[in-house]
């Protein structure tokens, strides 16, 4: 079974209701598997079977649904759509709110201000019904959808209290002699319903401008990626080729075309520089702000910006296969999951506005019988309170947003976090376990000595075969870092056919050559191969000793008989990494370091970083264990470069890859660091802590508020102090709950 994973702009959704409706419609699906909708980023996540359903069939369950799914073309294309459309609704939302607010204060002054004039409650009639009707429109209209649904969200709220409002006016000033053979004065509340209108209005387009903020830094990968390109082709006229230059669609770029940047130029393409040289600004994709020189054969990425100088790149990636587009994708899903603490909200937005329903319902009966004298306004006015201020909108925001704002965060400073659950879970994280080749060190170890058996370099040598060709050949082929030391320091040998070739994980590798086979790796192979009895030469067994004894690395080439070379190799520590262990540690996090390197080797690089906990000599199956034995008592963090440490990766509570550029670690970690800067290790934890923090502020105030917000508009204070909340103060606080928690989680931007 084929799952695909692709995310849809949702339009139509105003509160957690909105989003139980839709998830759950999508959810019932069939061939959909899994479902995450987010109110912050109106973005449906969704894995589905192509097989069994398509993009326009959930269309179509969406719409029936009362909302609109939009699904023409790619992603990022529906995404632009859906901008377009957002900003052309943001204007007749602003539109509305002004109108509203502008004729809402005046009926505000004629009502209030003003004594008793001819024809007064007419003049007020009169005004309010385009506030209601035109400007409060939007509630009616969804509100009857869900209706024939037989749903209810935040707008229902909303219609009911404007309408009854409206209707109890219009009814009073009709017959008021219902109410005067009674001894009762029939009031007018137009001055409520338009009020209601005017502060939601208004609080809508706080709330918008809001969320559009938390989504910026998605907006922002967006753009990277520039429109077209120049591309040069090779034209042949009269037998004579020319170059020409041609501006086309970043669409239309192919691996091997030749792209031209020129100073100043955003990069199109994932590639490597041609021709030309020039420093590039990488901060967009790994947070680092240093540019980095590009000459010939360099790595770039599409989304950087080249300096003053110009040159050209052969085109791998284009696209959506670049890592701008990876790392697009992965913010996209990341924004849109959603934390473990959000089920909870979940359950209680779904029965939220019923359960407000209800109580509003209560709310007026009680006054009714408890107040047999004026309970029947008073009940209407507390009715009307009740079913504006409660707010399922910050309960619907107040998980997304900060999440959204957090991953966004971490994504402009390099640190891509896959979903809402990693990062909660970086925030309890307790013990940090290091690789140490490419996290702790910078990756690029080179050989500093090498002691061969003399007869391989004397001019009197028997072999035809230059063993040194052999040695280049064996780690030719292997992309481990020491295997690529040792054939940058072996250039001008010749490459030999290498047949039978196979990597130890953890030790090495062999292979045969010319009937022969030979060995390459560390002191773990040779024991593997020879046991107890190694045969080394007086020649080799010195500086073997010598090199173990000072720290370094150690390669050894040998054959089934002998033992024909030993090389010393160092690989430094990064400066930022030293910072990052005691930035790590003084905030109580463990750090533990595991190596396939020896005793020694591993000694001198744990004392540089100022690491006790160490472990060398460890293959992946060991460092899998090491990080089992820990989550015993504590939640592990594992780092390393999403490959050689995928085993332990997988183990541990949060795995961290060092992506280095590396799309295949963006996809197979939890979190990546772009870079492969372990300074940026802190700053996710410090992020994490923070967002948590957020969240459970925002949720705080989301069930405080409506706690203690939803009895004091029934008129609990009433029988004490006499006071009973006006309807256009319950309108305002439901506006300000929502901003308040959008704005909290805006805090994360900071």
């Amino acid at each position: 079974m084929t799952t695909v994973r692709r995310s849809f702009p949702v339009q139509g959704m105003g509160c957690a209701a909105c989003v139980a409706r839709v998830q759950g419609t999508l959810q019932s699906q069939k061939g959909v598997r899994e479902v995450s909708v987010s109110l912050a980023s109106n973005l449906a996540r969704v894995d589905y079977d192509p097989s069994v359903c398509t993009p326009e069939g959930l269309r179509s369950a969406v719409r029936e649904a009362g909302y609109e799914l939009i699904i023409e073309g790619t992603e990022d294309e529906a995404e632009s759509e859906a901008d377009r459309r957002v900003r052309q609704e943001y204007g007749r939302l602003r539109r509305q709110a002004v109108v509203a607010l502008v004729i809402a204060a005046l009926i505000m002054i004629l009502g209030m201000g003003f004594k008793p004039f001819p024809y007064k409650n007419l003049v007020l009639l009169i005004l309010s019904i385009p506030v209601v009707f035109w400007c409060g429109g939007r509630f009616f209209r969804s509100a009857w959808v869900q209706l024939r649904h037989g749903a209810a969200n935040m707008d229902t709220l909303v219609a009911l209290s404007v309408g009854i409002s409206f209707l109890f006016s219009v009814f009073n000033m009709a017959f008021p002699s219902v109410w005067t053979s009674r001894g009762i004065e029939p009031h007018v509340y137009f001055e409520s319903c338009t009020m209601i209108v005017a502060f939601i209005l208004l609080g809508r387009i706080l709330e918008e401008r809001a969320k559009h903020s938390t989504t910026a830094s998605i907006r922002k990968l967006r753009a990277l990626q520039p429109a077209t390109v120049t591309v040069q082709r090779v034209e042949v006229k009269d037998g004579v080729p020319s170059v020409r230059e041609e501006s086309v669609p970043v669409s239309g770029v192919v691996p091997g075309d030749i792209v031209l940047v020129r100073p100043g130029d955003r990069i199109p393409v994932d590639g490597k520089v041609s021709s030309g040289s020039s420093y590039v600004d990488e901060s967009s994709l790994t947070g680092e702000p240093v540019p980095v020189l590009k000459t010939a054969d360099s790595p770039v990425w599409a989304g950087t910006v080249n300096g003053s100088g110009s040159f050209n790149v052969r085109t791998e990636k284009a696209g959506g296969d670049t890592l701008l587009s990876a790392i697009i994708r992965m913010v996209r899903d990341a924004q849109g999951s959603k934390a473990p603490i959000q089920n909870t909200v979940d359950k209680v937005a779904a029965v939220f506005v019923p359960v407000v329903m209800g109580l509003a319902l209560l709310t007026f009966l009680g006054w009714v019988f408890l107040a047999p004298e004026d309970g029947l306004t008073r009940g209407l006015l507390a009715m009307v309170s009740v079913l504006v201020i409660a707010c399922p909108c910050s309960l619907g925001l107040a998980t997304p947003t900060a999440i959204i704002a957090g991953i966004g965060a971490g994504a402009e400073k390099g640190i891509l976090i896959k979903d809402a659950g990693a990062l909660q879970v970086a925030s309890r994280i307790k013990a940090v376990v290091l690789d140490k080749t490419g996290t702790l060190t910078e990756g690029r170890p080179s050989v500093t000595e090498s002691v061969y058996l003399p007869e391989i370099l004397s001019e009197d040598n028997p072999s035809e075969l230059d063993l040194r060709d052999v040695l280049y050949s064996l780690e030719r082929r292997s992309d481990h870092p020491l295997a690529v030391a040792v054939t940058a320091s072996l250039r001008g040998c010749e490459q030999l056919v290498v047949s039978s070739f196979e990597a130890v994980l953890g030790k090495g590798v062999s292979g045969v050559v010319r009937g022969k086979k030979y060995y390459v790796g560390n002191y773990a192979l040779l024991r593997d191969v020879f046991g107890d009895d190694i045969p080394f030469s007086p020649a080799l067994s010195e500086p073997l000793r010598s090199f173990l004894d000072a720290g370094y690395a150690v390669t050894v080439f040998f054959d089934d008989e002998k033992i024909y070379a030993v090389l010393a190799l160092e690989d430094e520590i990064k400066e930022s990494s030293v910072r990052a262990v005691k930035e790590l540690q003084r905030s109580g996090i463990e750090i533990h370091m595991l190596t396939g390197d020896n005793a020694s080797s591993a000694a001198r690089i744990a004392s540089a970083a100022g690491i006790t906990h160490v472990r060398s000599d460890v293959l992946p199956q060991d460092k899998q264990q090491y990080v089992a034995d820990l989550q015993k008592t504590r939640r592990v963090a594992m780092v390393g470069d999403g490959i050689n440490d995928s085993a332990a990766l997988a183990k541990a509570d949060l795995s961290i890859a060092m992506g280095g550029g590396n799309d295949i670690a963006i996809d197979s970690s939890m979190v990546t660091i772009v870079s492969s800067d372990l300074a940026r290790i802190p700053e996710l934890f410090r992020l994490s802590r923070r967002t948590v923090r957020i969240i459970r502020e925002n949720l705080f105030w989301a069930f405080f508020y409506n706690i203690l917000a939803i009895p004091v508009a029934a008129g609990v204070l009433y029988p004490s102090t006499g006071f009973l909340l006006n309807p256009m103060i319950a309108a305002a606080c439901m506006a300000l709950s929502s901003v308040c928690v959008v704005s909290n989680s805006l805090r994360l931007r900071r």
